[in-house]
């Protein structure tokens, strides 16, 4: 062999070398991507999941009893021998031995093989080995999916459950509102009666100008701490007292005022 060619040999070998030192480089730096990848997607999984907990909690949801070990399944009966029956015990079969007897140099080379679900006895095929890489963008994905879904429960839980479409300040107003139109009608049947003399002046007119409001207050007070509080919202929302104060008693003596109106117009 010439020089020339010991020259382009050793270039060649020179060039493999390279060559496999570049490919290690690469592997290496694709599994050390990989390996930051699966420590990114543990804390978000660990996030997501602490994260549930606290909506669950929140909403009221308990976490999920373990479940309950696998039972195993019975054991055949034995042959009366003390051995377990195998293949001998099942019906018809009684021929058959439990395991059959290979010859020594069989037995070495007998494996173990997957039986595949269509037929018995025929080899199942070896799953393909799935790359990493795109077993992480898949999980990736889901993660994403999972923050989507986690967002808008999120959002739905920091909504009341009473008129969640509503502003704190309107919700409000329409609670202590109808709280106050309820306790008109209730003015109302009082001067029913009254009129028929069940009810004396003065009780009416302490219902209507302090007990009825009182009530009607109170009632959008509690109902407002109850409905009105979103899940996810630490302390208690306003409430806005002197405005419901205020409501209430004015509805009240504006339903005795229109009542009053309204029979001197009947007549």
């Amino acid at each position: 062999m010439s020089f020339e060619e010991y020259a382009a040999l050793a270039r060649q070998l020179s060039a493999q070398h390279r060559a496999g030192e570049q490919h290690a480089a690469a592997e290496s730096a694709r599994r050390r991507d990989l390996h930051a990848a699966v420590d990114y997607l543990q804390q978000r999984l660990t996030a997501q999941g602490q994260r549930l907990d606290q909506l669950g909690r929140a909403i009221g949801v308990d976490q999920p009893p373990p479940a309950p070990a696998p039972t195993p399944p019975p054991t055949a009966p034995g042959t009366g021998d003390g051995e377990p029956a195998g293949a001998a015990g099942a019906p018809g079969r009684a021929e058959v031995g439990a395991y059959p007897q290979l010859p020594a140099g069989e037995a070495r080379l007998a494996l173990p093989t997957a039986v595949s679900p269509a037929g018995g006895g025929v080899p199942a095929q070896r799953a393909a080995s799935a790359d990493p890489a795109v077993e992480l963008e898949l999980a990736r994905r889901m993660a994403d999916e999972a923050d989507r879904h986690g967002q808008q429960a999120e959002l739905l839980a920091q909504r009341p459950a009473l008129l969640p479409t509503w502003s704190p300040l309107a919700r409000a107003v329409a609670v202590y509102a109808g709280c106050g139109a309820a306790a008109g009608v209730l003015v109302l049947i009082l001067v029913l009666a009254s009129g028929v003399g069940l009810v004396d002046g003065f009780t009416l007119g302490a219902w209507i100008c302090a007990g009825l409001p009182a009530v009607a207050f109170f009632g959008g007070y509690l109902v407002l701490g109850r409905w009105g509080r979103p899940a996810m919202v630490a302390g208690t929302p306003p409430r806005y007292l002197p405005l419901g104060f205020l409501i209430c008693f004015l509805v009240v003596p504006m339903a005795y005022c229109a009542y009053l109106l309204m029979v001197r117009g009947l007549r």
